[in-house]
């Protein structure tokens, strides 16, 4: 009895964990949550940094899926100096996300499958600056930045329905602008970046329906 118990536990165990579910027709949904929050000597109140963006895909071929994260980033900024503390000043920033991406997988087998993500990250928000104690904010800004990004990542399935995921930064250019109350140019950047931190790898998880 014992051994027939053991049988179908493990009969049951290799039936849940076989095949991911990357076939053509199947969803995934996932996406990003990040949070921090430190404070610099002196300064009266912790920097707050705050990012969700929700992400759904579609399988439009095995190995294949073509889907898009949409959500918000919001930041508050302090910055104090003991010498002058009435010059002081704190900042908020707030944007909307849209990121649509393709992502294309590479099986090892049916639990462990690398990947590479093709993403077009876009967010339009703005600037607000207010006194020292974050209070009395006035729109200064308003700013936009379009990217690309392809980035390299490794996924586990515990399951056929989840996906636990190691991704790095690749490669990447970003066009940041920005323009003032009066709608003027107020500055922006270009940048492009190549190279992955494998020791800093981003952690997530997706739902594959």
């Amino acid at each position: 009895m014992k051994k027939l118990l053991l049988s179908l536990l493990a009969v049951s165990a290799l039936a849940f964990t076989t095949q991911a579910q990357t076939e053509k027709g199947n969803f995934m949904v996932g996406g990003d949550v990040e949070f921090s929050s430190g404070k610099t000597d002196g300064n009266p109140k912790s920097n707050i940094d705050f990012s969700v963006v929700p992400s759904v895909g579609y399988f439009i071929a095995k190995d294949i899926a073509v889907g898009t994260g949409i959500g918000y980033q919001f930041s508050k900024d302090y910055n104090y100096t003991t010498i002058n503390p009435t010059t002081g000043f704190s900042t908020k920033t707030s944007a909307f996300v849209v990121s649509p991406f393709v992502r294309g997988y590479k099986g090892i087998n049916d639990q462990f499958k690398f990947f590479g993500q093709l993403s077009v990250p876009m967010s339009f928000g703005n600037t607000k600056a207010g006194d020292v104690n974050g209070d009395n904010f006035t729109k200064v800004s308003k700013n936009n930045n379009v990217g690309v990004a392809l980035s390299p990542g490794f996924a586990f399935f515990p399951s056929k329905k989840f996906g636990i995921e190691f991704s790095v930064n690749g490669i990447s250019y970003n066009d940041y602008n920005a323009k003032d109350g009066n709608d003027n140019d107020n500055g922006g950047s270009k940048n492009f970046n190549i190279g992955a931190n494998f020791f800093a790898p981003k952690i997530g998880v997706q739902f594959y329906l």
